[in-house]
């Protein structure tokens, strides 16, 4: 089993292979402001803010985190975005003074936990970022510095990799490009309305389908916490039935067993209806529908 962190815990993780993409330009902040949910201005160079870039009906192209810089916005994705993003933003380029640069092979960037910067010598940058529910920072330096970054940070803290970090994750509560979020996904369904989406600033791709679903104050399906009542492990992929029911009434999307909470976990999605906080569920393979396991929806996060 993966080691496993308390959000209390001196830790560093390593997002070196995420795709970074470099925005400049006369008209960098107009321009993204039109693309993304959050509104751009509230990316500093020492605050980096959360968005997604939507299709016109209002699912996600990406999700990502934007800082700013001096003559530019510094953009980072999943990995798996590295294909896809940098030609979706570039599809919205008309006559504006935009250059987009892929420079995911240039810069290098961890992340630590904490309330306070930490304190380095090595020179680079470091940026205020919600990662996982909690204060955070991203440190981001020259690719050529990444082993000694790597070096100074162990000094003092551990460093939780991809497993780790998927557990974390987990327990935090927060969707995942590839697995919570993907181009089927609505940002509000994933619980990313807060964090995500500025409902004060200008018109964006995508925008008339959140504005629709803030004023019925209703979608389809939301992101949930579960937990086996018999603490049976839970797997992506199992389907949910609600009591008494034969169709679907949702999925999971991601499972890990937790040392820290001593228990399996899962994040998945559960359609309106039997998605409230305490309802009991039927977790089970689609090949295997007749094992199943009774869950119960928890509140997110799992853990504070």
């Amino acid at each position: 089993m993966a080691a496993q962190i308390d959000s209390r815990d001196l830790v560093f993780f390593d997002f070196g292979d995420r795709v970074k993409l470099r925005v400049r330009g006369n008209d960098r902040l107009r321009f993204l402001n039109g693309q993304l949910t959050n509104d751009v201005r509230k990316a500093t160079s020492s605050t980096a803010i959360e968005a997604c870039a939507l299709n016109a009906k209002g699912k996600m192209d990406a999700h990502l985190l934007l800082r700013a810089g001096p003559e530019s916005f510094l953009l980072d994705a999943d990995v798996d975005l590295r294909e896809s993003l940098q030609p979706r933003l570039e599809r919205y380029v008309i006559a504006d003074d935009v250059q987009i640069d892929d420079v995911t092979d240039q810069l290098s960037l961890f992340h630590v936990l904490g309330s306070s910067a930490p304190k380095l010598s090595m020179q680079c940058e470091i940026v205020s970022a919600n990662r996982f529910g909690s204060s955070g920072w991203d440190i981001w330096i020259e690719i050529s510095k990444r082993d000694e970054m790597f070096r100074e940070l162990s000094k003092t803290f551990s460093y939780c990799d991809s497993d780790c970090a998927e557990v974390f994750r987990i327990e935090q509560g927060i969707p995942r490009w590839g697995r919570e979020l993907t181009a089927e996904i609505i940002p509000v369904e994933a619980n990313l309305e807060e964090r995500c989406i500025d409902y004060e600033k200008g018109c964006y791709i995508g925008q008339e389908t959140i504005s629709r679903m803030k004023m019925s104050g209703q979608r389809n399906k939301k992101l949930c916490g579960l937990i086996p009542k018999d603490k049976s492990p839970l797997a992506r992929g199992m389907r949910l039935i609600a009591p008494g029911e034969t169709k679907e009434a949702g999925w999971i999307t991601s499972a890990t067993e937790s040392t820290r909470l001593g228990k399996p976990i899962a994040l998945g999605y559960v359609k309106r209806g039997f998605n409230t906080t305490g309802s009991k569920l039927s977790a089970a393979a689609a090949e295997n529908p007749s094992n199943a396991t009774p869950v119960e929806i928890v509140d997110l996060p799992f853990a504070s």
